[in-house]
């Protein structure tokens, strides 16, 4: 099958194949006081058009992805993501399966339409359906509660996200939220 034809399958997912960057995103993360810390950073994303994916009666067509980003002025990235992108157009669902090498997974979904132009997904630890895992010293210290995201594409060269993965940080009764924004434009 064809990237166009691949492309044509994406429904809203299909304006986001090819090369983003950005260089407008703040990540507002725990300190190692545990505290709150901000850091301004710029990333780079890699969408590449696969499928389609068959799996007895459902079909996803989806984007293989990978996320670098870096501390603006920095060279040495302090975060990185590898995963995927899915669209079912049959239970009109978006899905965002990822991991990050610090021993997290995530499979976070939600609903839209093939045209829209905005989604949410969620995750929350505990769900079968879409949830979170988390390797021990995670799950102890700095345990993922709840994951949500919005993707929003502005046209067919920007869009920008808004991330909130939600914390129980050791010895702290509140959930802590991990906020992270950008706006990207696409380059390739």
């Amino acid at each position: 099958m064809t990237d166009d034809a691949i492309i044509s399958g994406l429904g809203p997912l299909s304006a986001l194949a090819g090369i983003w960057e950005g260089d407008q995103g703040i990540d507002e993360a725990p300190s190692s006081s545990r505290g709150r810390m901000e850091t301004a950073y710029r990333e780079r994303i890699v969408f590449e058009p696969m499928g389609p994916v068959t799996n007895h009666e459902q079909q996803l067509f989806g984007l293989r992805y990978s996320t670098t980003a870096y501390p603006v002025g920095q060279e040495d990235p302090f975060h990185e993501e590898l995963g995927y992108w899915l669209w079912d157009a049959a239970e009109g669902q978006v899905m965002r399966c990822f991991l990050v090498p610090r021993g997290v997974t995530i499979l976070a979904g939600g609903d839209a339409g093939p045209e829209d132009r905005s989604f949410s997904l969620a995750a929350e630890v505990g769900s079968e359906i879409y949830g979170i895992s988390s390797n021990r010293f995670l799950d102890r210290e700095f345990k993922t509660v709840r994951y949500e995201l919005t993707v929003t594409l502005e046209d067919t060269d920007r869009f920008r996200y808004e991330e909130d993965t939600q914390l129980l940080l050791k010895d702290r009764s509140d959930v802590f939220h991990h906020r992270d924004s950008n706006v990207l434009r696409r380059v390739g």
